[in-house]
C-alpha cells in the first residue's frame, strides 16, 4: 500500500499511522505503527503469503487502539521487506522482526502470529524473552510432523523453474520448504517460553491441521496456554477477529499484574 492508501485506511482515528523502514543486516524491514508510544505494544506477524495490512482491521479497533500501541510488519521476503527475497531461517526472521521492537524501544509486547507467523513469534519468545509479555498463536504451523512438502514445491525451488511463481509466492514456497527442519530445531526450545499464551485454532482448517494446537499445548511446559479450538477455518484474522481480540485482552490482563 502507498503511504496515501495507509493514511486513508487509518483515517478518522485519534492517532496518525506511522510507516517505518529499517535497514538491518542487508535487509529492509517495513512496518506500520499506530497509537500511543507509552502504552503496551501489540506486534502482529502475518502468515505465508501475507503482508502487514492483513491486520488493518485490528489497527482500527477501538478496544485495542485505546489500550495499546499497535504494530504490524511485513515479514522478510514480503511486501516492502524484500518481496521475492525469501528468508528461510526462523532465527533470522525472529532477529529481523525483533529489530522493529528495538527501534520502537518497546519494553512490553504481546506477539500475535498467524499461520507461518506462529513459529516466528515462538522463536522471538525464545531468543528475546526480556521484552515479550505474552503470545497469541493463530492457526499456527508449529508441529514439524504435520508439515508436508507438496509435489509441486520442489521443482519451483530451482532457479530454472522459479520464474513461474510471482515474487510473493516464491518467498512462500522457499520458506515453507525449509519450515519442517526449522520446526524440528525449535522442539527443545519450547520449554523456555513462560509468558502467558493463547492458542487459537480451527477444526475446519484445511491448511494448518488443528492438531498443531495440541502440539503447542504439549510443548509449552513452562506455561499453561489457553486453547481456543472452534469449528472454523484458517482465515481467523478476517472471519473471526473477535476471537483474537478476546485472547489479546486475556493475555494482557496477566501482563498487567
Amino acid at each position: 500500500m502507498t503511504d496515501e492508501a495507509i493514511n486513508s485506511a487509518l483515517s478518522d482515528l485519534p492517532y496518525e499511522p506511522e510507516a517505518g523502514l529499517i535497514s538491518f543486516e542487508d535487509r529492509n524491514i517495513h512496518y506500520v505503527a499506530i497509537g500511543d508510544t507509552s502504552k503496551q505494544t501489540i506486534l502482529f506477524v502475518h502468515g505465508s503469503p501475507g503482508s502487514w495490512d492483513n491486520f488493518l482491521g485490528f489497527m482500527r479497533h477501538p478496544d485495542l487502539l485505546n489500550k495499546f500501541r499497535i504494530i504490524s510488519v511485513d515479514r522478510p521476503g514480503f511486501g516492502k521487506s524484500g518481496n521475492g527475497n525469501p528468508e528461510r531461517s526462523l532465527e533470522q526472521q525472529a532477529k529481523l522482526v525483533n529489530r522493529v521492537l528495538e527501534m520502537e524501544a518497546s519494553t512490553s509486547t504481546i506477539l500475535v502470529g498467524h499461520s507461518f507467523g506462529g513459529p516466528v513469534i515462538a522463536k522471538m519468545a525464545v531468543d528475546y524473552p526480556e521484552n515479550i509479555n505474552g503470545l497469541v498463536f493463530v492457526a499456527a504451523s508449529i508441529d514439524p510432523e504435520l508439515e508436508k512438502t507438496k509435489w509441486f514445491q520442489i521443482p519451483v525451488h530451482y532457479k530454472i523453474l522459479s520464474w513461474i511463481l510471482p515474487d510473493m509466492l516464491y518467498s512462500t514456497n522457499e520458506e515453507i520448504i525449509a519450515l519442517k527442519k526449522e520446526l524440528e530445531d525449535l522442539i527443545p526450545l519450547w520449554s523456555s517460553i513462560d509468558q502467558p499464551t493463547s492458542i487459537i485454532q480451527g477444526k475446519k482448517d484445511k491448511l494448518v491441521p488443528y492438531e498443531n494446537a495440541l502440539f503447542g499445548e504439549r510443548m509449552l511446559t513452562n506455561t499453561k496456554p489457553n486453547l481456543v479450538i472452534k469449528d472454523i477455518n484458517h482465515f481467523i484474522p478476517w472471519e473471526n477477529p473477535d476471537l483474537i481480540i478476546q485472547e489479546i485482552l486475556r493475555v494482557a490482563s496477566f501482563s498487567d499484574h
